[in-house]
């Protein structure tokens, strides 16, 4: 069954993110969403990313990936931030509903879409990769400073701690919070309604305000990428990973 599925709701699909609980990231998650993304982009005029209930997604699959030697790692690494710049990218619009824990990996793909809907509460959003030994993605970095201020997103990005839903929205790293069961509903509306707007200008503003960051992450991704995998396989980082990996 994929790991990723197509829920219509008139010219807008609802694409989730749907392996057990805790919606793990690894290589057959990121391929499902590229296959899923391509049928959305033919089929509908707007997409939003969901998840679960308890968990968007708790990120990268870590039990799977600390198995892999460095050149599985740099593919699915690649892929990975490939899926996102994909996400960011679309001409069509995006939400991302996170109406569950949405952690590192999980938050890079919500940064990734054009708004973030948010359960209000206890859910917990955040970027603690530093804490694990190994920098947030270059990809990452870059549309968390597009969305939030230098100065939030240095303390976000030094510190590696988690928010709340409510924190994040004070900070703009979510636009708006709803009661845990209409966050979703709500984003289907607010990307309905950009539906009905003229899809080749909305295009247009899309790709104005994506195409700094592309251009940026086009000239050095190469390089940064060798510095995140570096970090990966480093004696520093591999206790932190092997018992962060404990816990899933």
């Amino acid at each position: 069954m994929p790991k990723a599925l197509i829920e219509e709701h008139g010219d807008v699909a609802v694409l989730r993110i749907s392996d057990g609980v805790t919606n793990p990231i690894g290589p057959e998650l990121v391929a499902d969403l590229d296959t899923a993304l391509t049928d959305v982009e033919k089929e509908f005029r707007g997409v939003v990313l969901a998840g679960g209930e308890k968990f968007f997604s708790i990120g990268f699959n870590l039990p799977e990936l600390i198995e892999f030697n460095r050149k599985q790692m740099a593919g699915f690494f690649e892929a990975f931030n490939n899926l996102a710049l994909r996400l960011f990218t679309t001409p069509i619009p995006t939400v991302c509903a996170v109406c569950g824990h949405a952690i590192a990996g999980g938050t890079i793909l919500a940064l990734a879409a054009d708004f973030r809907i948010a359960a209000a509460g206890k859910k917990l959003m955040g970027l603690n990769e530093v804490k694990l030994g190994v920098p947030v993605p270059y990809l990452a970095d870059l549309l968390l400073r597009q969305i939030v201020s230098d100065r939030a997103a240095n303390d976000i990005l030094y510190a590696g701690e988690f928010l709340t839903t409510t924190d994040a929205a004070a900070i703009g790293l979510v636009d708006e919070t709803a009661a845990a069961e209409a966050a979703e509903t709500r984003a289907v509306a607010k990307i309905g309604g950009m539906t009905k707007l003229p899809a080749e200008a909305l295009s247009a503003v899309k790709e104005n305000r994506t195409a700094a960051v592309r251009q940026r992450y086009a000239a050095r991704f190469r390089e940064k990428n060798e510095v995140f995998l570096d970090c990966w396989f480093s004696a520093a980082a591999r206790p932190l990973l092997e018992k962060a990996a404990e816990t899933f």
